[in-house]
């Protein structure tokens, strides 16, 4: 399957859609705290702290994703730095908030890009990429006349803008958003944010409009659709049952999920009692339980796992 970042860049659609996201960060929206910095001046963002640039933590092919990203030869995985919601848990804390990394200008994002291609990487992986979309529009400008030609996974914690989706629409091939809480209260106490529910469900069926179901070539390896990720938290703070109805009743009972089960305590999550523990077994096994009572397709791992089913 071919890209379809290709047909923008040569009709020179993708250079206004790098224009119009670059503006955008005069009076930044492209998240949906809207903190209205100017970049371009050397604002920095309220949340993500991050300005024109991105700054890129680490750049490698990942064999520890799902396995339709992952395929034989890795996902070609770009960790940015800075993130637009400050969890309490965060696992990554030390990119997220403890600014790891070097700010890359455009070209050398490109070089990255073009060097996860050349290792035989199956698609690159923005992981945490909302709050540098800009950059990542204009690398891929550099990118795609040097011989770009991977699909995109856009890896967000899913607060995410229909203002910035609108800019990447026909560019990113496979959403990969996060679907954290389906309580806004929970999702202000833990997350930092009042609002999570509401802008997350409403990204989520735009990503879905988008790229519909997810789709693989003869290998496994995805090409191109929606694939969500939903973190279970200790004592049911995650609101997984109400997340699993509202893929399988409201974006599409064909939805490629991927019910992560891997929490512990971290970062702050010590001076939240609630938090303050492992998931139990039982636990990740009624989040699966739940899912698949819904008719969801459950990542590969889940069946591979042979205390869950």
């Amino acid at each position: 399957m071919i890209p379809s970042y290709l047909a923008l860049y040569h009709s020179g659609q993708l250079a206004r859609r790098v224009t119009e996201a670059e503006q955008r960060a005069r009076h930044c929206d492209l998240c949906p705290r809207c903190c209205a910095v100017d970049r371009h001046k050397g604002e920095r963002g309220a949340s993500c702290h991050t300005g024109i640039y991105a700054r890129v933590a680490s750049a490698h092919a990942h064999f520890g994703e799902e396995e339709p990203l992952r395929g034989t030869h890795g996902s070609g995985t770009i960790f940015f730095s800075g993130c637009n919601l400050h969890c309490q848990y965060c696992q990554n804390w030390s990119l997220s908030h403890g600014g790891e990394g070097s700010e890359l200008a455009p070209y050398l994002l490109a070089r990255q890009m073009l060097q996860l291609q050349e290792q035989g990487c199956h698609n690159i992986n923005f992981v945490s990429p909302t709050h540098v979309l800009p950059a990542i529009l204009a690398a891929l400008l550099e990118a795609i006349p040097l011989g770009f030609s991977l699909p995109l996974v856009y890896n967000s914690g899913g607060y995410d803008s229909l203002t910035a989706l609108a800019l990447l629409e026909g560019i990113i091939d496979i959403y990969m958003p996060d679907m954290k809480y389906s309580d806004a209260a929970i999702a202000e106490r833990l997350s930092r944010i009042k609002d999570y529910p509401t802008h997350n469900r409403a990204a989520v069926k735009e990503m879905h409009r988008q790229v519909g179901d997810l789709q693989m070539d003869a290998r496994g390896v995805a090409q191109r659709g929606l694939l969500v990720r939903h973190l279970v938290l200790p004592n049911g703070l995650a609101g997984t049952a109400e997340t699993v109805r509202f893929l399988a009743e409201e974006i599409s009972p064909h939805t490629y999920v991927n019910i992560m089960g891997q929490y512990h305590p971290c970062y702050h999550a010590e001076r939240i009692p609630q938090l303050n523990r492992p998931l139990t077994v039982a636990e990740y096994k009624e989040a699966v339980a739940l899912a698949r009572s819904h008719g969801l397709r459950l990542d590969q791992r889940h069946r591979q796992a042979g205390m869950f089913l």
